[in-house]
């Protein structure tokens, strides 16, 4: 059952940086779907947070999807699980982006399974994030799916793209812990730059690996390394944010 909203809890003082952020999010609309009660009061809690006024509760996929087709809401955050069998969360996804191939959907849930994960972006989700992740990681990802951009956790991106190696047989164990990171970095757009400070590392380390993921892929150039990452992370460049769209990694 789809629930309408109610006015969110929205705390403004004059000149206050979350009060302007709050405000920015009071024309978003959001469907929340879960099967646990506590999950979605906590979902709200920090939309509200975030200035959304607007939210729609589903406790199952099937009343999300009616809900989706009634209220038209700017982004979807759903798990993948629910105990009503009728419709799965991937199926939910897939109706939704079949309705609407702009819908902005945020998947947030226990799933750590790659496999799953690579099922939800193949089905249309743009943002992935686990509900163990900080309430920050929530903030970012929610921010960046409502302004259309893709967003993966860290840790996410790092599982996603070990199993597509895998997957599509490139060899992914030939490839250390810090160069799989930075592979998963790449494949969403990063460059070396903001990928040497997202890691706090030195930018010729940066450089220094990607040459040694060239070699150990044998791959000629910086732009075949960033094609695969894109690749494997099933992630296109065409969907991607502008600032992020990758050119050749500097």
């Amino acid at each position: 059952m789809a629930h309408a909203p109610r006015a969110g809890r929205v705390r403004q003082r004059s000149g206050d940086p979350a009060g302007d952020a709050r405000e920015q999010g009071a024309g978003t609309s959001v469907l929340i779907a879960d099967d646990h009660p506590l999950v979605l009061h906590g979902l709200r809690i920090l939309l509200e947070d975030a200035g959304i006024a607007t939210i729609y509760e589903a406790r199952d996929a099937v009343s999300a999807h009616h809900a989706f087709d009634r209220f038209h809401p700017q982004v979807v955050v759903t798990d993948l699980s629910f105990e009503d069998r009728g419709l799965s969360g991937l199926s939910l996804i897939e109706r939704i982006r079949a309705h609407d191939r702009r819908a902005r959907i945020l998947v947030f849930s226990m799933h750590t399974d790659p496999v799953v994960i690579a099922r939800a972006v193949e089905s249309g989700a743009i943002g992935y994030v686990f509900k163990d992740a900080p309430a920050a990681t929530f903030h970012a990802a929610f921010d960046a799916v409502r302004g259309g951009c893709a967003y993966l956790d860290h840790d996410v991106a790092t599982r996603l793209a070990f199993f597509n190696l895998t997957k599509h047989q490139v060899p992914a164990t030939r490839l250390n812990n810090r160069e799989l990171e930075i592979f998963a970095l790449l494949g969403q757009g990063i460059s070396k730059h903001n990928i040497a400070t997202k890691l706090s590392i030195n930018y010729k380390t940066v450089v220094s690996h990607c040459s040694s993921m060239r070699q150990k892929l044998e791959l000629a150039t910086d732009k075949d390394l960033l094609r695969i990452a894109i690749e494997q992370g099933l992630i296109s460049d065409l969907n991607m944010p502008a600032r992020q769209k990758p050119t050749e990694a500097r």
